[in-house]
Parts: structure tokens; C-alpha cells; sequence
């Protein structure tokens, strides 16, 4: 493959799944639908030479990141890697069954319950969230419904937080905060745009899906995924963090985050004690490599859900993006990229202080990429170098 072609390749590849709206537009492809989107799109076995290169010389000393769990796989091979370090300070071998805080491949969970759910004649997509949680959702909001919570066109505006920086996050990073609190606060302003017209991928929607599940369930949004997900699986490195804890239960690699000293040198901050308790139903999830692979070919081939609601998440809203005015990407848990080459790829990423997290495949699982990589800068505007190769190496051909 000609080194552009690679190029474009990687770059579609990690704005379109690992930075959500914004997608690079290389070239017009058309999306393949029906039986060309489901024809086995690689035939090879993954390159591991060039997957090898890609988690090469990671540590303390790298300025991008100090550690990379990748699993790649599909119907031609399958390969494992791992490297860098597990803490800095005593510079051992990174943990390759290690867990990791998985971000927003947490949305992914929270959308596949909902999913069953609507299946089981529990939910109905099209119908009002008020209906479902009465005297929650204001009068302004009357029209959101759930299938727009789901693919993030229900125009609710995000809750109020300490600031977007990392110093600020930093300083409120053992907060405990309340879901109830943060729709009562986001819900109290005026709606961004009119339900179904636009999509503005927000942690929100997916927190007021984790009320909503509690609601029609009658148990914890926690024991709903454990009971409908997790140990049906056998997950059993998957978990979510109590709304009081802040470490990562079990084997782990540290996080750390790149900050500047005032002498201008580097110092890489430990950040793996933290509460996500704001992120909850959105991105609080605690999981392997190996659990996400297994939970990546349950999801895509129909295990966990029928292939009716499945199709929610293969199916993009025919919206452009409140930010930027481009094509919607986002799906009901997922989001779709159309690579150059006119192969497909849906996934999810996820994004927390010290951790990057990915989840990929073809719709027909002929390749297949999960990643944690313990970026030094994990919620910074570029897109991880690591990342980058580590994507380029799995769906390049």
C-alpha cells in the first residue's frame, strides 16, 4: 500500500471513531449496505510487524505514552501485544492483561441494555423520555425521545462541571457526583437545537439512559449490565467503579498525564486514582482487552441484541453536527467511518486522564482492534500518535 493511501487511512480512521463528529473526507466513498456492507473485507492476517512497530519504545521517556494493550483479530488470525511500562517509578513490564478505565466505550453497554430492552417491548425508541421518567423531563423537552438520546440529537446541553482543563479537573478529581444532579442541572436550560434536527455527541444523553434503565428495570444501572451483559459473557475483568471509589480494582498500568513544571521541564502526574462518578452511565466502565474483544463479536454478530434493534447501531442519522455543520457519525452506542478504500469500520473510543481506549471491527468482524493505550495526554486535541499507528497497522492492507 502507497504511504498516502496509509496515511489517509490512519487519519480517517482515528477521526472518525476516536474523536466521534469530526471525520476526515479523503476522498467521496459511497457506504456499502445490505450484502456488501456484511462481504469479508480482509482476507489477510494482521500485519505484525507493523503492529510490533506501533507499541515499540513505549515508557516514561516517550513523550506519547507509557504503556499500549492491543488485540487485534477477525476471521483470517488474530494477534496480542503489549507494551511499555506499568508505573514509572518502578519501571516493571506492562501488565498485558491489565485493566483500564474504558472511557466512553461505556456508551456502547448503556445503548446495547436500552436496546434490549426496547426488544423486550420495555421501551419504546420513539417514545417521549418523559414517559419513562415523569416529572424529570421539563415541558421544553416534551418531544426528546429515547431513540434521540441514543444517537445524541435530543439537543439537551451538557451539565455544568469544574472546567475542562486538566488542572481543574485535577483539583475535583475525588468529587462524587450525583446523575440526579446533573439532569436537573442540564435539563434546567434551554435546548441547544430542536430534538432530531442536528447531533451534539454529549456525555448527557447517555447519563439520562442510565437513569431511564434504572427506571424500567427496578435495579441499579450497574446490576443491569452485570445481569444482561457482563456475566452472560463472562466478562468477569469487566466492572464499574462504586460511586466512591477512585482506584482500578485488580492488575493495572498506571495513567499519567504530561504537565509542565514552572522550571518548563516535563513531570509525568500519576492519575490513576480517580473518581468517575460524573462519567457513570457515559464512560465510567473498568475492562480488558481480551473482555472488550469478547464483548466486540457478541455485540456485532447479534448475541446481545436482536438484530431489529441491533440495526440502531449501524444506522446514522441523516443530521449534520451542531459543531462543525459536517455529516452525523454517531449511532446509538457506536460510530461509523467509511475508509478511502471503501471498507467500513463501527466502533467506540473512550478518553480518561491517563487512558485511551478503543474498540473496533468491520460489521462482518473480519478484523476486529481493541486498544488501551496510557497516553501521557489522553483528552489533548490531536489524536495520539500511538494510537494513530496502532489503528494504521490493524485496518491498513
Amino acid at each position: 500500500m502507497k504511504a498516502r493511501t496509509r496515511t489517509l487511512i490512519a487519519a480517517a480512521l482515528v477521526l472518525g471513531i476516536a474523536s466521534g463528529p469530526v471525520v476526515a473526507h479523503a476522498a467521496p466513498v459511497p457506504v456499502p449496505s445490505g450484502a456488501a456492507a456484511l462481504a469479508p473485507r480482509f482476507c489477510a492476517p494482521p500485519n505484525a510487524a507493523a503492529l510490533e512497530r506501533a507499541i515499540a519504545g513505549l515508557g516514561p521517556e516517550n513523550k506519547d505514552a507509557t504503556a499500549a494493550l492491543v488485540r487485534v483479530g477477525g476471521t483470517n488470525g488474530s494477534w496480542r501485544g503489549g507494551s511499555g511500562v506499568a508505573d514509572i517509578v518502578t519501571g516493571r513490564a506492562a501488565v498485558e492483561q491489565g485493566r483500564f478505565r474504558a472511557g466512553s466505550v461505556t456508551k456502547a453497554f448503556t445503548a446495547a441494555v436500552v436496546l434490549q430492552l426496547a426488544a423486550e417491548g420495555r421501551v419504546d425508541l420513539d417514545g417521549p423520555v418523559r414517559r419513562y421518567l415523569p416529572g424529570t423531563v421539563p415541558d421544553s423537552y416534551g418531544a426528546v425521545t429515547v431513540r434521540q438520546l441514543l444517537d445524541h440529537t435530543s439537543g439537551i446541553p451538557a451539565a455544568d462541571g469544574p472546567g475542562d482543563s486538566f488542572e481543574a479537573q485535577w483539583e475535583h478529581r475525588f468529587d462524587v457526583t450525583d446523575p440526579h444532579d446533573q439532569l436537573a442541572d442540564a435539563l434546567a436550560k434551554k435546548p441547544e437545537f430542536t430534538p432530531g434536527t442536528a447531533q451534539h455527541y454529549l456525555n448527557i444523553n447517555y447519563t439520562v439512559l442510565g437513569v431511564l434503565i434504572e427506571k424500567v428495570t427496578g435495579t441499579s444501572y450497574e446490576e443491569a449490565v452485570g445481569r444482561r451483559i457482563l456475566r452472560p459473557l463472562g466478562l468477569r475483568q469487566t466492572s464499574f467503579p462504586s460511586r466512591t471509589q477512585t482506584g482500578i480494582p485488580g492488575p493495572h498500568n498506571h495513567g499519567y498525564q504530561a504537565t509542565a513544571r514552572a522550571d518548563g521541564s516535563r513531570e509525568l502526574r500519576d492519575v490513576t486514582e480517580w473518581n468517575s462518578s460524573d462519567r457513570w452511565a457515559a464512560g465510567d466502565i473498568i475492562s480488558t482487552t481480551a473482555d472488550l474483544e469478547r464483548f466486540t463479536g457478541a455485540l456485532f454478530s447479534g448475541r446481545l441484541v436482536p438484530a431489529a434493534q441491533l440495526e440502531e447501531m449501524f444506522t446514522v442519522p441523516a443530521v449534520k453536527n451542531f459543531a462543525d455543520g459536517k455529516d452525523a457519525t454517531m449511532t446509538a452506542g457506536l460510530s461509523r467511518l467509511a475508509l478511502p478504500d471503501g471498507t467500513v469500520v463501527w466502533g467506540k473510543t473512550g478518553g480518561r486522564y491517563g487512558y485511551n481506549t478503543g474498540m473496533g471491527a468491520t460489521r462482518d468482524l473480519s478484523r476486529t482492534l481493541v486498544y488501551s493505550v496510557n497516553s501521557t495526554d489522553a483528552k489533548g486535541e490531536d489524536m495520539n500518535p500511538v494510537v494513530l499507528g496502532i489503528a494504521m497497522a490493524a485496518f491498513a492492507r
